[in-house]
Parts: C-alpha cells; structure tokens; sequence
C-alpha cells in the first residue's frame, strides 16, 4: 500500500497571515494532474467572512459570488493562486471540504475516513492511505454532519447512522461516535457521471468478450435478470451499462434507496425510498414504490438493490406480465442467490415454496461479479430453474474460464439460456 506523502506550505503560500489554497506538486495529495485532491487548507478566518456574507445575500453560492467575496476581504492573488483558493472555499462551503480533491480524482472510486488523519482511498482497485489532516475529531464529525444535510438527511446523536446520496451523486456513509468508536466514520463513494458503454467495460477488463453477446441478447430478448455480487464488485456499474441498451422507444422506471444508476437512456424515471422525518412519519419504502412503479405504465421496473421485504412486491410484478425487470441483490455466489431470495422473502413472510414457485416463473438469468485481485470482473452467467423436488437453483450457463487467458465457457444451463433469448449467443471466446 501506498502512502502519499504531504508537502509543507511555502513561504510564498501565505498572504496577510492568511493560508491559501496553492499549486499542488507531482506525487502529492494535492496533485491534480496526476488524479489526486487539490489541496482545500484555507485560513478559518477569511472563510469565516466569507461564509458571513454569502449568508446574508441568501441563495446557493456562486463562483462569480465566491470571487468576488474573496477579492473584497482583501486577498490580492495572481489569477491562478485566486481559482485555486476560490475552490478551497467553495470545497469548504458546499463540498466535502479537504476531501473534495480526492472525490474529483477520476481514478478515485471509494473514500474512506477512519480518523482525522486515518483516511484511504481506493485507486484503480487498491486501497491505499493518503497524507490528508481533518483536524480533530469534532471537525470529522461537523463534516459528517454538514454532508449529511447537503443529502437531505439527519445525522445527530439520535439519529448516528446516516446513507445519503449528495448532490454530485457521491453516496455518504457516516457514523457518529460512539456507535463507530472514538471517531465520526466516513464512507464516500464516487459515482461516474456517465454510464461506460458495454464495448468499455469489455476494453477495461470488466467483462468478457465472450459474455458480450449473451449480455445484449437477455437485453433486448426482455429478459428478467438479477445481477449479483458482495458490496464494490460494480453491480451498479453493470446495471447502468446494459439498460443503456434498452431500446430508447422503451421507459424505464428505477426504485433505488438512493439514486446510483445512471443509464445513458432517454427515458429513465426514479422513484427514491425516504426515510421517517423527526417525527417518525413520513418514509416511504421500496415496496411502496415498486407498487407505485407499476402504475407508472413502465416498460422496465428496476429496482436497485433487494435488501428487504420488497422482493415480494418484485416478483408478483415479473409474474404479471412486466417483462424486462432488472434488480441487484447481495450474495457470494450465483448459486447462493437462491437462499438469498428466501432470505429476504421471509421477511415479507413468504414461505420458501412460494419464493421457489414465484423466482422460478419470474426470473430468467443471474450474472454474477466478483472482485479478484482489486479487478472487478463479471464471472459468471446463470439460469434460473427448479429442481425435481421443487428447490430453486442457479446453473451456469456460461462462466469465466479459470486461469490467466480467459475467456468464457458453457455450461448445463447453456441450452435453457439459448432457449430463453431465441438464438446461439455463443462469444467470440466461448
């Protein structure tokens, strides 16, 4: 693992006693042009004012406002030096203050803060701790705190745990001491502002080329498909890509806890879940929005992640008639998605024969990702059946061949696949 190392203030870097925002150097935690953070360190009483008079003019800040406020509180800066502190301020007032830099770096996926100076990032698939200094642990959680409201969501003592999507669509995770020990916890993780198209993900390693085919047949053959796999396998990251697909002639309706995909489609609807107010009323759960989904007049019902009771409401919508249907859902294996399913059913209070019965008739493919040497790749496509004696399985149809050459192999469930998407969708690899 590496560890970026921080580099001092210079002497010119400082101005009236004030800390400005300065050009970061190769190698640095506030390198840019090497995918690292613009270094956010701005004085506390320039930002003081500045935050002051932003307040009283009301309305969401500006850069053109920010400029000017820095301007007239006296800070006389070449015009490079000036955007750079104008950022800072900017980072500090509406963004994730010095974590801001490292959420704009492209190859920056996840953010993770475990102290004040305890903080990892992963980079193209590896974690690796950055020299970035948050204070104290007050300020941790006032960040927490300031991130939590910028996502519509309450994080106090009361309330410690907080899931929230931000503005720019980085989702927020935090826990408040002492549920996550001596510190405020910070989880961020990036979301890309565009979907890859699938010919990318195929360049970059994330699937197979001879998965392509069988992945554009289930697609436009209208199949039901859950894509599986444990947390940061890029199960999102796939989803986006293949309803990019979906003939754009075709209105897709998205139910998320918090809005992660970003299909390249025309027609894309979200429903999102809310949770209860202070006073506890107020949520509005999965399974009511999938129910509401359905008199949506959509051509697609996806649902995000199943996690909960709303797998009941998912599969009575697969089972009338609503072709198409995508969800993700959180298993080790493709053929562990089965006692998923169940598990997650039983909370509704269904009884396995009804899960087993309803999945069989509902879903017709599993695709399964999975994260091998910080490289996350789609291993695995199955199809969904019973067996003899009434149990609900997953067999492979095709999956990624062992070793280091790759390509794709068929497997027991090749034939019930070709049978459900009309024709030989066999890759170049295969």
């Amino acid at each position: 693992m590496r560890t970026v190392a921080a580099t001092p203030l210079a002497e010119d870097d400082r101005l009236g006693g004030r800390i400005v925002a300065r050009p970061g150097r190769r190698g640095d935690a506030a390198t840019s042009s090497e995918g690292g953070a613009v270094d956010h360190r701005v004085d506390e009483a320039l930002l003081a004012e500045v935050r002051s008079r932003l307040a009283r003019s009301g309305g969401a800040p500006t850069a053109a406002q920010v400029t000017a406020l820095v301007k007239e509180c006296g800070a006389v800066l070449g015009s490079r030096a000036l955007a750079q502190l104008v950022a800072a301020v900017r980072a500090e007032l509406l963004g994730a203050g010095p974590l801001q830099g490292l959420l704009e770096d492209p190859a920056v996926t996840d953010v993770l803060v475990n102290g004040p100076q305890d903080v990892w990032v992963e980079r193209a698939g590896r974690l690796e701790q950055v020299a970035v200094d948050l204070g104290t642990p007050d300020q941790v959680r006032a960040l927490a705190v300031r991130l939590a409201a910028a996502g519509g969501q309450r994080l106090d003592d009361a309330s410690p745990l907080v899931d929230a999507r931000l503005p720019d669509g980085t989702r927020l995770h935090a826990v408040l001491p002492p549920v996550g020990g001596a510190c405020t916890l910070l989880s961020l993780r990036v979301l890309r502002p565009r979907a890859f198209t699938l010919d990318e993900l195929v360049r970059l390693g994330g699937v197979d080329a001879g998965f392509e085919p069988a992945l554009r047949a289930l697609v436009s053959a209208r199949a039901n498909v859950v894509v599986s796999g444990a947390t940061g396998t890029g199960k999102t990251t796939l989803l986006s890509t293949l309803l990019s697909l979906v003939p754009p002639t075709e209105r897709i309706v998205c139910i998320e806890e918090s809005g992660e995909l970003e299909p390249d489609h025309p027609h894309v609807v979200r429903l999102l879940a809310r949770r209860a107010n202070v006073e506890g009323v107020g949520a509005v759960g999965l399974p009511d929005l999938v129910r509401q989904a359905l008199r949506m007049r959509p051509d697609r019902i996806v649902l995000g992640e199943c996690r909960g009771a709303e797998v009941r409401e998912v599969l009575t919508a697969l089972n009338t008639g609503h072709e198409g249907g995508w969800a993700t859902v959180h298993a080790n294996t493709a053929s562990d998605v089965p006692a998923r399913l169940e598990a997650l059913a039983a909370l509704a209070g269904m009884a396995r024969e009804s899960v087993a019965a309803q999945a069989a008739s509902a879903l017709d493919a599993v695709l399964h990702l999975r994260r091998d040497r910080g490289r996350r790749r789609l291993v695995e496509v199955g199809v969904v059946r019973r067996t003899g004696d009434g149990e609900l399985e997953v067999v492979p149809a095709l999956r990624l061949r062992s070793g280091t050459d790759g390509g794709v192999e068929t497997g027991p469930g090749w034939d019930r696949l070709v049978g459900r998407v009309g024709r030989d969708e066999r890759g170049p690899a295969a």
